[in-house]
This record gives structure tokens, C-alpha cells and sequence, in this order.
């Protein structure tokens, strides 16, 4: 976080945050530029992290996350939807898109499980990463549907689907905060239902967790942090497979102590991607969404290749 509210085309002094004489340029850039920048980055980073940790729990599978099976597709679409139509609910208001976004995500992870189940009642790890490349082939096909019908929106469109949290301010961060809570409680007390679940659903019923309810809170908070997320940054791929996945490595499979350290590895992760992403060849920005895309898809491959060969 100090190197992304200091580092930028202008240098500003982290001093700046607590210093009262600090020059009024330096302080506008600080507090009405960079700080929601980088706090929206770090709680992007965060919510798919955490989610893709959860996934990934739920499914005993360390390539499942919401960019792999399909649920950022969803979400994207919900949000496209609201873009394309200019949906604004008169109760929701400004969270039209975020609502909008999450329901799209939480439909298609239904979908995803329902179709793979009916394929293979096992679920094997291909058939759900199958499941997930068709359904968001799907999904794509549809967005692109909407991107050919439209016409002045095509610009807002095209930029939100590359993943950005350029120039989106606190009103940004006000809107997807509290969807990060109440999607990280959610996940966070059922992380000893997500330990159980490591050992099969059968042994899981006999220590007494009652697997129907855990998968359903599970499957609601990890759609609700996605669609969160896309809602506001637009698609951002790998962070939710690549983050919990190292941290697994590092730090063990449990739960109790996986999803705290996915969510701060996630935020730290997209700060430092939205920061090479406005620095490496300024002035002109590169969307985030490539950046981690250049970096998670070489450990993307490895942990496929690896888990082929296992």
C-alpha cells in the first residue's frame, strides 16, 4: 500500500498522509487519486482470492477458481446486461451493477455444478475445468452479442471488460465494501466446514456439519465476492486460482489460517499489478487484467502440467 499511494508519474511522500503542512497538490493526489485506487485494488485483490480459496476448498480442486469455472463470465455478463440496458433498480440505485453482477455469478456457478453433475456424478477436475471453458464460452458469446448490438456504451464496455480500477474513486470503494464484509463472513464461518469437506462429504456429515447448507453459504459468498469485484474492476483472471494456490504451498491447507493469507496475498498482489500496471510505460496505462494475466498464465500451466503428471 506505501508503495502504491507514493509510487506514480508524480512522487508523493507517504509523510504526506499524516503531515498537516504537506504541499495541497501532494495531498490531493494522495487522497483523491491514489488512496481509493489502491484501497479498491487491494479489496479486488482480496475478494478474488478469498473466493478462489473457498472454490477451491469446496471443490478439492487447486485449479477451480472463479475465472476457470466460469463464474467471472457470469458476473461480467450481469454487468454487461446493466451497462448494455441501463438497468437502474429504483432500490438499489447505485447498486444496480454490483447486485446485478452477483446474481450473474451465482447462476452460473449453479449451472457449472448442475451440468458437470449431470456429465459425471463424480466431478472429476476435468470435466468441471470443461464445464467451466463451455459455459464461459458461452457467456463470452453473449457479451460479444451485446458489444456488436450497441453503440455509445461500446467504449464504457470495452474498457470495463479489459479490468481496471483506474480513475473509479471512493464512491468505487464505498460500493463494493460491503459486499467484501458480509461475503468474508460468510466464507470465514464456514472454515472449519471447509476443513471437513477436504475429507469427502460423507465423513464431513459424520463430524456433524451439515454439508447442504455449508456448500449453498460457501457458494453464495464466493459469487457475492466475484461479482463484487468484476462489478467494479471489470474481468481480472488468475489472482483467484494463483494466490490461494502459492499459499497453500507455503502455509498448509487449513482454512483457518488459507483464507486470512489469501485475502491479504490477494490484495497485495493486485496493488503491486495495478502499480506496474500505470508505471511501466508511462504515461499511458496497460489494464490490469493483463498483467496478472502474464503472470498467471505460466502457473496456470505449471499446476495443470503438474497435477497431470501426479
Amino acid at each position: 500500500m506505501a508503495l502504491g499511494i507514493s509510487v506514480g508519474a508524480v512522487k508523493v511522500p507517504i509523510s504526506t498522509l499524516w503531515d498537516k503542512n504537506a504541499d495541497e497538490v501532494a495531498s490531493n493526489i494522495l487522497w483523491s487519486i491514489r488512496m481509493p485506487r489502491v484501497i479498491l485494488a487491494g479489496l479486488v485483490g482480496a475478494s478474488l482470492a478469498i473466493s478462489g480459496a473457498a472454490f477451491q476448498g469446496l471443490l478439492k480442486n487447486p485449479l477451480a477458481d472463479p475465472y476457470t469455472l466460469g463464474v467471472s463470465s457470469g458476473a461480467s455478463v450481469g454487468a454487461v446486461m446493466t451497462l448494455f440496458f441501463s438497468l437502474s433498480a429504483p432500490v438499489l440505485g447505485m447498486f444496480t451493477l454490483p447486485a446485478f453482477s452477483m446474481m450473474g455469478a451465482l447462476l452460473t456457478m449453479f449451472l457449472v455444478l448442475g451440468f458437470a453433475k449431470l456429465v459425471d456424478k463424480a466431478m472429476k477436475m476435468e470435466t468441471l475445468i470443461l464445464t467451466g471453458i463451455i459455459i464461459s464460452s458461452f457467456l463470452s458469446s453473449i457479451i460479444s452479442l451485446m458489444i456488436a448490438l450497441t453503440g455509445e456504451e461500446l467504449r464504457q464496455i470495452i474498457s470495463w471488460l479489459m479490468g481496471s480500477v483506474s480513475m473509479r474513486g471512493w464512491p468505487y470503494v464505498k460500493m463494493i465494501l460491503p459486499f467484501v464484509i458480509v461475503g468474508t463472513i460468510l466464507l470465514w464461518l464456514n472454515r472449519r466446514e471447509l476443513n471437513a469437506m477436504l475429507f469427502g462429504e460423507e465423513r464431513a456429515k459424520y463430524l456433524g456439519v451439515n454439508v447442504r447448507r455449508s456448500k449453498l453459504m460457501l457458494l453464495i459468498g464466493g459469487s457475492m465476492l466475484t461479482g463484487a469485484a468484476v462489478s467494479v474492476s471489470g474481468t481480472i483472471g488468475f489472482v483467484g486460482l494463483v494466490v490461494p494456490h502459492m499459499t497453500r504451498l507455503l502455509f498448509g491447507a487449513n482454512h483457518q489460517h488459507l483464507l486470512p493469507l489469501s485475502l491479504m496475498n490477494g490484495a497485495s498482489l493486485l496493488i503491486l499489478c495495478d502499480l506496474v500496471a500505470r508505471t511501466i510505460i508511462a504515461p499511458t496505462e496497460l489494464p490490469i487484467g493483463v498483467i496478472t494475466a502474464l503472470l498467471g498464465a505460466p502457473v496456470f500451466a505449471y499446476i495443470f502440467f503438474r497435477q497431470r503428471k501426479g
